[in-house]
């Protein structure tokens, strides 16, 4: 989301983040930050006094896993980080921003969810904010990728904010996304390459810039079973395409859900990139999962964008992230709307 504030034209000054290695690809790409590494329920005195301007900004997404529709084991009121939302509205409370900008997954509309949405608009009207409330698709504002995230604005004082609007006539796809990226074998492990080819779509040259090369080419080292399972997936297939004598470690193989050894398709834009090493997404020309640079390019980081840790950390980095390009477009209406308000 800062990534999408910035290019906006919102600078992020401080940043709170637990994960160590998350808040180390933060300070990377976000050199201008204080980046508090800890839990944010211990965040307060330094926070505002780093933050204490006119027209602040405080947004932020907390933990959603216990809203995913995916999720079905710890999904609901019983699961402690849904109520992490609570220090949100604490800060809000605290910072007395103009803006505030909350994300979420869509699950959030759904079930015991939407209790939680009905606290917060009632607690942000309480603080004096016009709030504004919906879902929008990643895939409508030139991310390569369907994906959909629950946003809620409030704005202290004045009209709530319109959300914006699909701003593209055609959607990216994945081989306008990737197929300029360096050729990988599965289980490849290094740090920087050079590109395959040129840039064959205004998309990747945006996500190119000036760089000659990009970093992490890695990808997950599947075992050859697994390698051999994904011969037999067509674009657009999944494991229900695999022969049933290749799945035989599966006690029920039935219960495997859709996206599931997805392979993706050169010809539309991807489907989400959540947690894709655990869905193994395939690659839709070759014979391996994505690398973390193909999947950071189909949320929309640009290449110069690094992220740090073990393969698996970087995976979940990408995976968990709101597309920047989406951000972008939330943040742009509320510039535009705030230079509106201004005398």
């Amino acid at each position: 989301m800062a990534l999408g504030a910035r290019w906006a034209g919102i600078e992020t000054r401080v940043a709170v983040e637990l994960n160590p290695w998350a808040a180390r690809t933060y300070s990377r790409n976000h050199p201008g930050c204080i980046v508090i590494r800890g839990d944010v329920r211990s965040v307060s005195d330094l926070l505002v006094q780093q933050a204490n301007e006119a027209e602040l900004v405080l947004f932020g997404g907390p933990p959603c896993q216990g809203f995913s529709t995916s999720n079905q084991r710890t999904r609901g009121p019983g699961n402690n980080k849904n109520w992490l939302y609570r220090e949100f509205l604490r800060l809000t409370k605290v910072l007395r921003p103009q803006w505030v900008v909350f994300e979420n997954v869509p699950g959030m509309l759904e079930g015991h969810g939407q209790a939680f949405v009905k606290d917060i608009q009632k607690s942000l009207k309480a603080f004096g904010f016009h709030t504004s409330c919906g879902v929008l698709n990643a895939v409508n504002f030139g991310v390569p990728q369907s994906r959909k995230r629950l946003f809620i604005i409030g704005v202290r004082g004045g009209a709530p904010l319109e959300l914006p609007e699909s701003c593209i006539s055609k959607h990216v796809t994945v081989e306008e996304a990737i197929s300029d990226l360096p050729k990988l074998k599965n289980g490849a492990a290094v740090s920087s390459l050079r590109y395959f080819t040129e840039a064959g779509s205004t998309y990747a040259r945006k996500m190119r810039g000036t760089m000659r090369e990009c970093a992490n080419n890695l990808v997950s080292d599947n075992a050859d079973y697994v390698i051999r399972r994904y011969a037999h997936i067509p674009p657009g297939g999944n494991w229900q395409d695999v022969p049933a004598h290749l799945m035989r470690n599966y006690a029920d193989r039935t219960r495997c859900h859709t996206g599931i050894y997805h392979r993706l398709r050169n010809d539309f834009p991807s489907v989400v990139i959540g947690n894709y090493r655990k869905n193994m997404l395939i690659h839709p020309d070759q014979d391996r999962g994505l690398s973390v640079r193909e999947a950071a390019r189909l949320q929309s980081f640009p290449d110069a964008y690094v992220f740090e840790g073990s393969i698996g950390v970087q995976q979940q980095q990408v995976g968990n992230a709101v597309p920047p390009l989406l951000a972008e477009a939330v943040f742009r209406s509320i510039v535009r709307q705030a230079s509106e308000r201004s005398p």
